[in-house]
């Protein structure tokens, strides 16, 4: 049986960011998972964590989602924090790699091979106010044909390190000035489908 882990990252801000949507999405998450069998767990960072439960979690799961708002063009700084306390725990335990992959004797060797997490995959599903034509499309000024992959690698490349597969992101996109939540909730769901 597959087994998913939903880290909300939500983090609430007066008159900007209540939560609605990304727990909206969340639950759509939650959802798709469970009607496919699968046995779910969650964080909601926002509420707290211990740090040993959220390693025991990344390793007890098969597949690994972040659900988030994008505040200026990253994840909410909490998320950063829960990363630095979570993943520094999974390395010095040797839980979540064995290094950078390269060695003294042989420093030239592939940096980023050294994670023990294969054969599991992680995902992110984003909420924003960028409109989806703002990416993949080299006159776009700010992101320059950039894909939304592209622009969370420092997102994904965490993951990456430990050694898990990461899959292509999902967005709502435009949420402020022009949202389809119910469309969003749909893709959404066509997306999941693809990987859980």
């Amino acid at each position: 049986m597959k087994k998913v882990l939903l880290i909300n990252t939500h983090q609430f801000y007066e008159g900007m960011s209540s939560g609605g949507l990304n727990k909206t999405m969340a639950g759509v998450i939650k959802e798709e998972a469970e009607k496919s069998g699968y046995e779910f767990q969650q964080t909601e960072i926002e509420r707290g964590y211990a740090i040993e439960d959220e390693v025991q979690k990344h390793l007890w799961a098969d597949c690994i989602i972040l659900q988030s708002p994008v505040y200026w063009f990253g994840m909410p700084w909490i998320y950063k924090k829960y990363v630095d306390e979570v993943f520094t725990a999974g390395l010095l335990q040797g839980g979540f790699l064995t290094g950078d992959g390269r060695t003294r004797e042989d420093p030239a060797s592939q940096y980023g091979t050294g994670g023990l997490l294969q054969g599991k995959q992680y995902m992110i599903s984003l909420t924003w106010n960028a409109p989806n034509a703002a990416f993949n499309d080299q006159h776009q000024i700010l992101f320059e044909g950039k894909s939304v992959d592209d622009v969370f690698v420092s997102n994904t490349a965490n993951y990456k390190f430990c050694g898990m597969e990461i899959l292509p992101a999902f967005s709502s996109h435009d949420v402020v000035k022009a949202p389809d939540i119910q469309g969003d909730i749909k893709r959404l769901r066509e997306h999941l489908a693809r990987f859980i």
